[in-house]
């Protein structure tokens, strides 16, 4: 049975032989969540007994993200988004779709 030392080290030489591309993103993140598993064990050491919160993981963030945000008018997405991140957006204007709809 390998160390975690050992697991580590196997986990960062196959992310080095990987090429990172669209195929390759879902392997990447798991062996990046072993890899923060394997740290934080070797940090401290899991305890016996006891249960616990379940299972976790670390993971570092990087690369960009894409949220689309779909629902009715006026139900508060730019809210929540405005909450979410801390910025300001602002809503674009579409009362032309809303009179389209009150008129037929």
């Amino acid at each position: 049975m390998a160390t975690v030392m050992q697991k580590i080290k196997d986990i960062e030489d196959e992310m080095a032989r990987t090429q990172k591309n669209k195929a390759t993103t879902h392997h990447l993140g798991l062996l990046k969540a072993k890899l923060a598993k394997l740290r934080r064990e070797l940090l401290a050491p899991p305890s016996k007994g006891g249960g616990g919160a379940g299972e976790g993981f670390d993971v570092t963030k990087s690369g960009d993200a894409r949220v689309g945000l779909v629902g009715f008018p006026s139900v508060g997405k730019s809210t929540l988004l405005n909450k979410l991140i801390g910025t300001f957006s602002k809503p674009i204007g579409l009362d032309w779709i809303c009179a389209n709809f009150r008129d037929t």
